[in-house]
């Protein structure tokens, strides 16, 4: 029994990496409307970045987050602006390819400027773990988990309580009503990209003490986040936080009692019957 609960904590604490991941996929999807494969590049360009400064600076990634995190959000505004937004009018496949050729172009350009090679940011501080009972907790996890319930509870009370929340969630429901009452959707779509693409910023710092990084770290959180968003609903934030949590003790429950090879199937099993038996996820689609 011992067992079983502390891969619970294990798993809802792996969800709070999750959590923040997903949730800027969501805010995305959810406004814009755009699928963006690149997300797990952005992630992987943020965590190499969080190397670089601690490698070169000393920076602890817990403080290099802050100034990271302001670089992806006008990575990501730049992109919607630049690459995205002349492609809104396109078919929905065409911008699925503008995303993936994004992702390709960075994973390519972090093989040619740092190699294959798998890298560590020298840190202590959030891989050591402390024993509750008879429990272990990692605390580098303990503060990811707590962190992306605050941002979780913040991003809820900036879409309900500030002008541009509710704009944003104007244009999420309906883009022409919301432009018909003055909105500026294009500036709309360009917060919320970068907004969005901010939040693997954040992830990057807190995940850095507890990952290596490489060119295709990336892609692992961002399958898993896709599973996360579409387990949750397409756009749901409710449903990113409760996912991330599904999905994270699923992931830990998997990984001891069947096999850490095959826990990826079982959550990607999960994924294939969400999608046939409630297209719409557990609380639907619509960013609340």
């Amino acid at each position: 029994m011992e067992i079983f609960i502390q891969l619970l904590i294990n798993g809802l604490l792996l969800g709070g990496a999750y959590t923040i991941i997903s949730l800027g996929l969501t805010l995305i999807f959810g406004v814009v409307r755009v699928v963006n494969f690149a997300h797990g590049e952005f992630l992987m360009i943020a965590m190499y970045l969080i190397y670089l400064i601690a490698d070169r600076f000393g920076i602890h990634p817990y403080l290099g987050l802050i100034p990271i995190t302001i670089i992806l959000f006008a990575l990501g505004a730049l992109t919607q602006k630049i690459i995205i937004q002349p492609l809104l009018k396109a078919e929905e496949h065409i911008q699925i390819f503008a995303t993936v050729g994004i992702s390709i172009i960075l994973m390519n350009l972090a093989l040619v400027v740092f190699g294959a090679n798998v890298l560590r940011a020298p840190v202590e501080l959030g891989t050591n773990a402390v024993n509750i009972g008879s429990y272990s907790i990692v605390t580098g996890q303990l503060y990811t988990f707590l962190i992306a319930i605050a941002l979780a509870i913040l991003l809820h009370l900036f879409m309900h309580r500030s002008y541009l929340g509710r704009a944003l969630r104007a244009v999420a429901q309906h883009r022409y009503a919301a432009m018909l009452m003055g909105v500026n959707v294009n500036a709309v779509y360009v917060i919320a990209f970068g907004l969005g693409t901010a939040f693997v910023g954040i992830a990057a710092g807190l995940l850095a003490p507890q990952y290596p990084v490489f060119p295709t770290v990336g892609t692992y959180f961002v399958l898993t986040a896709f599973v996360i968003v579409v387990l949750g609903g397409m756009g749901s934030l409710y449903g990113a936080v409760a996912g991330s949590m599904i999905i994270g003790v699923v992931d830990t429950l998997a990984g001891y009692y069947i096999a850490p090879d095959l826990k990826e199937v079982v959550y990607f099993g999960i994924f294939l019957l969400i999608l046939v038996l409630r297209p719409t996820g557990l609380f639907g689609i619509g960013t609340e």
